[in-house]
C-alpha cells in the first residue's frame, strides 16, 4: 500500500540524521557542551547531521531525479506528467549544478553516476508504457520527493556548515512544491491500482 511506501521512504531518509556531526570539511564536531540543557522544542536537543553525507545523498537524489524525469518526459501518457517531468529536469539540473559548485568549495566529493537502485528504477520505468507507466512513475516520484524533503529538512535544521545548511534551506521549498505537484497523481494512481510490492524500485522488504 502507498502508506507503507511513504513510511518506508521516510524511515530511509531519517538514516542521514544518525551520522556523526561534521564541520565544513567533513570533520566531526561537537554541537552541545556536556551538561548543557537543551532548549525545549528547539534543535539543541537533536543530534547534528553530517554536511558531507547530506551533500552526497542530495547529489545522488538529484542525479536520479533528472534521469528518471527524462524518462517521464518521453514516456508519460498524461500531459500533466510530461509538464511535471520537464519542470523536474529544469529545477534539479539547476540544483545539481549549485550543489556541485558548493561541494567543490567545501572539498566534498559527490557521486557522478546513478546508484544501483536508481538504475533499476529507470530500467523498470523504461519497460512500461501508457497508464501502467504513469501509475508507476507517479508513485516513484512521490516516494523520491518524500525522501528528499526529509533529507533536506534534516540538513536545514541540524547541518553544521552554514553554507551547506543555507543551501538546503533555500532549496527545500522547491522540493516541497514538487511533492505537492506529484501527490495528487500518485494518490489517484494508488486508488486505481493499489501497490503490492512498491513503486518503481522502492520495494517493501
Amino acid at each position: 500500500m502507498l502508506r507503507k511506501l511513504i513510511l518506508t521512504a521516510a524511515a530511509a531518509a531519517l538514516t542521514i540524521s544518525i551520522a556523526p556531526a561534521q564541520g565544513p570539511a567533513g570533520n566531526a564536531t561537537t554541537t552541545q557542551a556536556p551538561g548543557r540543557a537543551a532548549a525545549p522544542g528547539g534543535t539543541a536537543n537533536k543530534a547534528a547531521v553530517s554536511d558531507s553525507l547530506f551533500a552526497q545523498a542530495a547529489a545522488a537524489s538529484g542525479l536520479a531525479e533528472v534521469a528518471i524525469s527524462k524518462i517521464g518526459q518521453e514516456r508519460a501518457a498524461n500531459a500533466d506528467l510530461k509538464t511535471f517531468s520537464q519542470r523536474m529536469i529544469d529545477d534539479h539540473t539547476k540544483a545539481n549544478r549549485e550543489l556541485m559548485e558548493l561541494a567543490s568549495r567545501k572539498g566534498i566529493t559527490l557521486p557522478t553516476a546513478l546508484d544501483a537502485r536508481s538504475q533499476f528504477c529507470g530500467q523498470n520505468l523504461a519497460g512500461l508504457s501508457g497508464e501502467d507507466f504513469d501509475r508507476c512513475y507517479s508513485k516513484a516520484q512521490l516516494v523520491a520527493h518524500m525522501d528528499a524533503v526529509a533529507t533536506f529538512e534534516a540538513e536545514a535544521e541540524r547541518g553544521q556548515d552554514p553554507d551547506v545548511k543555507a543551501w538546503a534551506a533555500r532549496t527545500l521549498p522547491h522540493i516541497k512544491e514538487h511533492l505537492a505537484m506529484i501527490r495528487p497523481h500518485a494518490m489517484r494512481a494508488e486508488k486505481e491500482k493499489p501497490s503490492t510490492e512498491g513503486a518503481a524500485g522502492h520495494q517493501e522488504k
